[in-house]
């Protein structure tokens, strides 16, 4: 396979351009030992490696080419996989109390596609039908606020709290919804998480 991409790039040293991926596959190892990027993170870690040292590479795009074909490589050896990283960081998110919304929001920012995304919340949804408000409970629970603080102080802080909970991604029914729990019903829902 190396070799018919070799074949494919028009360069005087094809020595240098194997030596080349070799050099790309053995950065994406280590750093795939230490962390379980998506794709989009690793190729932005491995074109920092090579802006950052004296480049070998006269053609951005031909270093564009090279990174792509290594993280296609490894896609193929199942090394690297963006649809594994989106469930296993949405099941995560969601034991921490993160918002359906916050998790899209990161996935996206982390290059993952989106059909890969609507598998993650479809799979999430799926088995809690309002999870929005499961996680908000594990929020309040978390920072102390809305049905978690005092009953004398739950009017003083009202508005504070819902705007931790708006910040964190959650949509204003579900925020209200949570800030109006009364302390049995909050500590019997925490019985259920």
């Amino acid at each position: 396979m190396i070799i018919l991409y070799i074949l494919m790039i028009p360069r005087k040293n094809k020595k240098n351009l194997e030596a080349s991926i070799e050099e790309i596959r053995k950065f994406s190892f280590s750093y795939l030992e230490k962390y379980s990027p998506s794709k989009q993170q690793l190729r932005t870690y491995l074109l920092k490696k090579y802006f950052k040292s004296p480049a070998s590479f006269s053609n951005k795009n031909e270093l564009l080419n090279l990174i792509d074909f290594v993280i296609l490589d490894l896609e193929k050896e199942k090394i690297i996989s963006d649809k594994f990283y989106s469930d296993s960081k949405s099941r995560s998110f969601i034991k921490r109390g993160y918002s359906l919304r916050k998790i899209r929001n990161f996935l996206v920012q982390k290059g993952i596609k989106q059909n890969y995304i609507k598998e993650s919340i479809s799979k999430i949804t799926s088995d809690n039908s309002d999870q929005d408000f499961f996680s908000a409970i594990k929020l309040c629970k978390k920072r102390r606020i809305g049905p978690n603080r005092e009953e004398d102080n739950r009017p003083l802080f009202y508005k504070k709290d819902i705007s931790i909970l708006a910040r964190s991604g959650f949509d204003y029914e579900t925020s209200k919804k949570v800030m109006d729990l009364s302390k049995n019903d909050y500590k019997n829902f925490l019985k259920l998480l």
